[in-house]
């Protein structure tokens, strides 16, 4: 059963506007914030495997460094490729901490 788990402090946060590769429990996560609200993906893209966390974030999606292939933040599905999605998972700032149901 998923559980909420630590994935940084609340200053480590990306600014608006930007995103930020964690490591968790063995995997890559791309934590995005768009206009102050955070977001939790999975955070390698399907397709290649490209660093989402790396990437950058444009309307609501973030796009991928490698090929520019962008993932909506409340879906997961990716723009114009109904075969590719990431898992977005729930997300919470808790006492100082960012935390994810993974």
């Amino acid at each position: 059963m998923a559980e909420f788990v630590r994935i940084c402090s609340q200053a480590e946060i990306p600014a608006p506007g930007m995103v930020k590769e964690f490591q968790v429990n063995g995997r890559a996560l791309c934590v995005g914030n768009v206009d102050g609200a955070v977001c939790v993906l999975d955070g390698t893209c399907p397709h290649e495997g490209g660093p989402l966390g790396e990437g950058s974030i444009e309307g609501g999606k973030v796009m991928c460094p490698w090929h520019a292939i962008s993932f909506d933040v409340k879906t997961g599905s990716a723009e114009g490729e109904p075969d590719l999605k990431v898992e977005v998972y729930e997300a919470k700032v808790e006492s100082g901490e960012l935390r994810a149901k993974l």
